[in-house]
């Protein structure tokens, strides 16, 4: 059974890093598309992932939820929501890769748990501990330093930072599956994406049908793009703590801010250096107090079920109640902890 257990996880941190990986190398196939713009690539980019993301659940035979969903409006309008907010973010992160902006679009990522915790403290009113707040302070000190640095505000980052939040903060809000809720997201997308798609080939501005086969078959290719890194995290969430895809999480970031710099050769000078080091630090104070807080549960936990399993012996009512409330206060810490450990994408 342990033997079991470990091949199970070893299946879901190679799915893990797949997926991560994936998202993280994603920036060496945006520029593989051109001449198209960014425009005509985002539509691609809705249209096929509604046909590659239908087909799999086709095979799963998982198409329930659909039913459920169109019977509740208010669940229909937050997909709605979730996906007119992932517009954005795709769009914006696409013509950031195609115009040379790489290193900017990973510090998107990076500081998307910061402004999640942000978005938690002024939408949600929830508290947060010292290195919390410590944590947030330091990444708004980066924003500071890299707006010198850039000369303006880095609105790249930015954008894609608050875009996924909130589209983070929707699904919460929704509580479907990943792909289940990406071929929502994509079936509201398709039709305006198709009526765009008709619109350039109309204006004769299209590439898809201009360029080659080759050059089809890979704005077709965005779906798939799309479509397996998600398969690969939903195969790794099941198998891998919330705690491990929260560190892992930080491969995607990583990896494109190093293809920024060594593969498309942007420029790095001290100041984004700067920025870059305290948003890190930022990021270094979360892990750590994440890190802590699962050590803290962990051993709350264990005490709990050595507490439950102990031979009954005859007590009085208070002790009784001291032992529900330590058994009580480890399963809630531990709930509270998962619930705030969320995907990368």
């Amino acid at each position: 059974m342990a033997g079991s257990s470990k091949g199970e996880q070893r299946i879901g941190l190679f799915n893990g890093f797949a997926a991560y990986g994936m998202w993280g190398l994603v920036p060496l196939f945006w520029p593989l598309l051109k001449p198209a713009g960014a425009g005509e690539i985002l539509a691609h980019r809705m249209a096929w992932s509604l046909v590659f993301v239908a087909a799999a659940l086709l095979v799963v035979r998982r198409w329930a939820w659909a039913g459920e969903l169109l019977r509740q409006p208010r669940r229909l309008a937050l997909v709605t929501v979730a996906a007119a907010v992932i517009t954005v973010n795709w769009g914006v992160y696409i013509w950031a890769v195609n115009s040379g902006h790489v290193v900017e679009a990973s510090l998107g990522y990076f500081i998307n748990p910061l402004v999640t915790i942000a978005m938690g403290v002024l939408l949600l009113k929830e508290r947060l501990r010292p290195v919390q707040w410590a944590a947030v302070a330091t990444g708004f000190a980066a924003v500071v330093v890299l707006t010198v640095g850039y000369g303006r505000p880095p609105w790249i980052s930015l954008c894609l930072a608050f875009s996924f939040a909130t589209y983070g903060l929707v699904k919460k809000k929704v509580n479907l599956g990943g792909v289940e809720s990406l071929a929502a997201e994509t079936a509201i997308q398709f039709l305006p994406a198709v009526g765009y798609l008709v619109w350039l080939s109309a204006r004769g501005d299209s590439t898809f049908t201009t360029e080659g086969a080759g050059h089809a078959a890979l704005l077709a290719a965005t779906g798939l793009v799309t479509a397996l890194p998600l398969v690969c995290f939903g195969a790794a969430a099941i198998r891998v703590p919330l705690s491990t895809l929260g560190l892992l999480q930080y491969l995607a970031p990583v990896f494109q801010f190093l293809l920024g710099i060594f593969y498309f050769g942007e420029d790095m000078p001290p100041e984004r250096w700067a920025g870059f080091a305290l948003v890190w630090l930022a990021l270094a104070l979360l892990t750590w107090n994440a890190l802590r807080t699962a050590r803290r549960n962990a051993v709350a936990l264990r005490m709990g079920a050595v507490a439950g399993a102990a031979p009954e012996k005859p007590a009085s009512p208070a002790s009784a109640s001291a032992s529900a409330s330590v058994s009580a206060a480890g399963s809630g810490e531990v709930a509270a902890s998962g619930s705030g450990s969320g995907p990368y994408k």
